[in-house]
């Protein structure tokens, strides 16, 4: 297997990881940021609009709220599981959503057949990048926009559950956490839209105010949703113990109420097609 390949296995969730991905990750990690890229990309009612990467779908349900429901939102993600919850819940209030297996390599839609293209947090896990943005750039129509998001970095909660993680399971277990957190800078995310052929790119950064409930609980949900859900679940539950443990206690300076709100932020880059 090629180590772009071994990557991309890497990051493939199981159908019950999936599901708690939806539970933790989708709800409290990247919810509060969907109207945000939703209101990056100007949507208009009856637009059709495409979420590359779009896991359990917080974003594309978002759009479809927004565009209303003479438009039309597709979301594409490579992980079976995440599709498959996709399909499971509710539909939106408005337009209404196909769910597509497929790679943001090779996305499968018609030149210039959309309006807009969604992408949260997406980017850094694609193998050939410049591929995905020219994909991207390939689907869109005329007038076309992109919206699209990075982290800047490990954040206040991320970086304190890799250092748990890697006090109490290793080094590697704490990478692979962290894998999501290796996103490309500024200059790279704008560099790969300009030679896609995007115009009219602007890069910005977006912050929130993210809040968690009982962290120390919270943490070990949050990692069971991850690809280092089967070592967590073989570590004694001791070590379990102490992540959760550490992971509070780091962060201990954002308690809130019985949880704990922490500053985060992101790239949000946006560009046009002309």
């Amino acid at each position: 297997m090629s180590r772009q390949g071994a990557r991309e296995e890497a990051w493939q969730l199981t159908a019950d990881a999936a599901e708690l991905y939806e539970r933790y990750v989708a709800r409290h990690i990247l919810g509060p940021w969907a109207p945000l890229l939703v209101d990056a990309a100007r949507l208009a009612p009856g637009e059709h609009v495409l979420d590359v990467a779009c896991g359990t779908g917080v974003v594309a349900r978002a759009a479809a709220e927004r565009i209303g429901p003479a438009g039309h939102v597709v979301g594409i993600d490579l992980n079976a599981g995440m599709i498959r919850v996709a399909r499971s819940l509710p539909p939106p209030v408005g337009a209404p959503v196909e769910w597509i297996e497929r790679s943001a390599l090779d996305l499968g839609l018609a030149d210039a057949s959309v309006d807009a293209v969604l992408c949260q947090q997406g980017l850094q896990f694609f193998p050939d990048k410049a591929r995905a943005m020219r994909e991207m750039r390939r689907v869109l129509r005329r007038g076309g926009r992109l919206a699209l998001s990075v982290w800047t970095g490990i954040g206040p909660y991320n970086g304190a559950v890799g250092a748990a993680l890697a006090r109490a399971l290793g080094v590697d277990i704490a990478g692979r956490f962290l894998a999501s957190r290796r996103a490309p800078s500024e200059d790279e995310v704008r560099r790969l839209a300009l030679e896609a052929g995007f115009a009219a790119v602007d890069v910005g950064v977006m912050r929130l105010e993210i809040r968690l409930p009982r962290v120390d609980r919270f943490v070990l949900d949050h990692l069971a949703a991850t690809p280092v859900a089967a070592a967590l679940a073989a570590a004694e539950p001791e070590a379990r113990q102490r992540i959760g443990a550490s992971v509070a206690d780091q962060l201990q300076r954002f308690a809130d109420h019985d949880g704990i709100a922490y500053p985060e932020e992101t790239y949000v880059l946006t560009a046009e097609v002309q």
